[in-house]
């Protein structure tokens, strides 16, 4: 059972709070003027997918949910349920788009990444940094732009639209950051 000190908490953390696991999806540390500093938690329940916010002393403890990763591949998302297949033992397994948040954004077919396990429930997922995704449609390119700060929606294959530079075109595949959801580069 690890423990670790409000304080410390992380977006995208697995923690358990009584019976129930809660993903921390933001948390603010509050010093109001010569009070104690707390800390603001909004978390989703990985069950019942209820969110929960809570307020807690920056001295408490709280135990973090220790989870086994297996490799496994992205199959397909059916309605509310997203599958993976393990790469060993052809086993499947499917958690809801709503436990899995933004990280549906950068799931494409055959992808190979780690899925966390808590015992033998399946509940989320370890991106890589960065995906490349394929542009599907954005406006056409500006001639004689240049690299400055305008920008234009894209819209990339898996659904998600991100913001790029004046010179991307329908057709080019580029690197986008998995915890920003921000254009790095061509790729």
């Amino acid at each position: 059972m690890a423990t670790i000190q409000a304080t410390r908490v992380k977006k995208g953390m697995l923690v358990k709070m009584g019976e129930d696991l809660f993903r921390i999806l933001d948390f603010q540390h509050v010093t109001p003027g010569n009070l104690r500093g707390f800390v603001r938690v909004k978390m989703r329940n990985i069950r019942s997918g209820a969110l929960a916010d809570q307020k807690l002393r920056s001295e408490d403890l709280i135990e973090r949910a220790t989870l086994d990763e297996r490799q496994m591949q992205y199959l397909y998302k059916d309605g509310d349920a997203v599958y993976f297949m393990d790469t060993s033992t052809y086993e499947q397994v499917h958690i809801s788009s709503e436990a899995l948040g933004d990280s549906v954004n950068y799931l494409k077919p055959e992808m190979t990444i780690q899925v966390e396990f808590y015992g033998s429930e399946p509940v989320g997922i370890e991106l890589p940094p960065a995906v490349d995704l394929k542009v599907l449609d954005t406006a056409p390119g500006i001639k004689g732009a240049t690299a400055s700060a305008q920008v234009k929606p894209a819209t990339l294959e898996t659904g998600f639209v991100v913001q790029v530079p004046p010179f991307v075109n329908p057709g080019d595949t580029i690197r986008v950051n998995t915890e920003t959801g921000e254009y790095l580069s061509r790729a």
